[in-house]
């Protein structure tokens, strides 16, 4: 709140949307949205997503002392509305990709380069009402100069060593301290939001769930929720419980490849090979229960689409009492490594005040004392009747990044025992109504909070949707968080981070 008012309060005056669920959308006029923007300059109301239509903008926020959740959309007939981003730099770059994509101008935004636009495509703003012919030659990039007595620039990418996607990342350094780091990126992006406008809903799933591969449950999960909220669909207790488990089986085998890749970029590279073991071990197991490795189009609109065996579940509970005892060992190695610990304690520290600012969530939030999970806030089933733990560190450096992974592996165990447990008996999906709303789905991943946006027509047709990726407010702070350090720590950073491109550019 700001003012004793909070945010459905100062939404209240501003015109109400109908069937949007589970969370209200308003509409404000010009002036009212340039109040929310001042407002925001204060208040304690998070920014979650940001996106655009051809004549109107949009943004999810929560305000953080009640909790409440919202939908703010501005009408831009003139094709301009007034930047977020002067008052939360999370919202920057999503600004300037909004103009990129529809050709709505972030009025006041200092930084008004292109940010996806490469001057590529086969044609600009190429989802806005009138799309423009593509540039003659692709205009030249104009990076941020840094001043200083010895400092000289090291391009990185955007092509790197390895299977890696692609990135560009310019350092200004006096030696080998960096001074300042700039990102581009960009490099993937797909046209998923083209791809997705006017799609039938099986073929919007399947784009959903490609996204970012890594994250395939967690996209999943969110466009499926955001659907059934649309439809005002109810899917069986079973499905929800099944969605879960596949959730911590994706959370589990991200975060230990990803202790195993941080350790190899420290060249401690036998970590690797433990961590790579267990993934392997989850991921066999995912293709056994649910028939793919990486449970892509598992989790569809309406419930899920291959269920859980009684020979399943026990084999499962075998694996993971093994694959417990293995990764106990191989944090021990971890903690008994003095040079390891050596290049991560104290390492590419990301603030408190700047994760807050942000509003970054996942390993990247927890590790520096945001305590934010979606399971829990807003929550969605069946983790409101699951017991479990999050992590929380302060120190906010590579170090701690790889505890909250640690710890969140222990939780997701946890989880996954009381699901096998607890498991309902019962159908696992039903038939979607046939109606039209709107609906938005909002789901923890194994990087922070995944959003999903769609608009429905009554046919089952994907009028518009809108996926983000919790990368978008964590790629900024990994700019931050290598600063002070040095040229040969940034590997080690940025895995610590492990931010998606895919999902980012998408």
């Amino acid at each position: 709140m700001i003012g004793n008012v909070s945010l459905l309060e100062f939404l209240s005056s501003g015109q109400l949307v109908e069937n949007h669920r589970p969370w209200p959308r308003y509409r404000l006029d010009g002036k009212a949205w340039r109040a929310l923007v001042e407002r925001l300059d204060a208040a304690d109301w998070t920014l979650m997503a940001e996106w655009g239509e051809p004549t109107e903008i949009h943004v999810a926020l929560r305000d953080e002392v009640n909790r409440d959740i919202a939908v703010v959309s501005r009408p831009a007939f003139d094709r301009r509305f007034f930047a977020l981003g002067q008052v939360r730099p999370g919202a920057v770059r999503i600004e300037r990709a909004i103009r990129d994509l529809w050709g709505l101008a972030p009025e006041g935004l200092e930084d008004q380069r292109p940010w996806l636009d490469h001057g590529r495509w086969p044609s600009r703003r190429p989802l806005s009402a009138q799309p423009q012919p593509p540039a003659e030659a692709p205009p030249a990039y104009r990076f941020l100069e840094a001043e200083g007595v010895g400092l000289h620039q090291i391009p990185v990418g955007p092509v790197h060593a390895g299977v890696i996607e692609p990135g560009h990342f310019r350092f200004h350094a006096q030696g080998e301290t960096v001074v300042r780091l700039e990102e581009r990126l960009g490099y993937v992006h797909r046209g998923v939001e083209g791809l997705l406008r006017d799609a039938p809903l099986d073929k919007a799933a399947k784009v959903i769930a490609r996204v970012s591969g890594d994250s395939t449950v967690a996209y999943s999960l969110a466009f499926a929720r955001a659907v059934e909220a649309a439809l005002g669909c109810e899917i069986p207790p079973r499905a929800h419980w099944l969605r879960a488990l596949m959730a911590e089986m994706e959370r589990m085998a991200n975060h230990v490849f990803d202790f195993g890749a941080v350790c190899n970029d420290a060249a401690f590279a036998i970590m690797l090979s433990h961590m790579g073991v267990l993934r392997e071990q989850l991921v066999r197991a995912n293709a056994a229960m649910f028939g793919h490795r990486l449970l892509m189009d598992r989790i569809v609109p309406g419930g899920v689409a291959t269920d859980l065996s009684p020979e399943g579940a026990e084999a499962l509970r075998h694996l993971l009492h093994n694959f417990a005892k293995n990764f106990r060992k191989a944090v021990a190695l971890y903690d008994s490594a003095p040079s390891l610990l050596d290049r991560t304690a104290g390492t590419g520290i990301t603030y408190a005040s700047l994760v807050h600012r942000f509003g970054a969530g996942g390993v990247v939030g927890r590790a520096a004392g945001r305590a934010h999970d979606a399971r829990r806030t807003p929550g969605y089933p069946p983790y409101d009747e699951l017991d479990f733990d999050i992590p929380l560190y302060a120190e906010g450096d590579v170090h701690a990044r790889l505890m909250v992974r640690a710890e969140e592996v222990r939780a997701s165990l946890a989880i996954v025992a009381q699901i096998l447990d607890s498991l309902p008996k019962g159908a696992i999906s039903v038939p979607l109504p046939q109606v039209a709303g709107e609906g938005m789905g909002v789901v923890e991943g194994f990087r922070g909070e995944v959003v999903v946006w769609v608009r429905m027509a009554e046919d089952g047709t994907v009028l518009h949707c809108h996926p983000h990726d919790p990368s978008w407010f964590q790629w900024p702070l990994l700019e931050a968080a290598i600063e002070g350090n040095i040229v040969a720590d940034f590997p080690l950073c940025n895995k610590s981070f492990n931010c998606s491109y895919a999902g980012h550019d998408r």
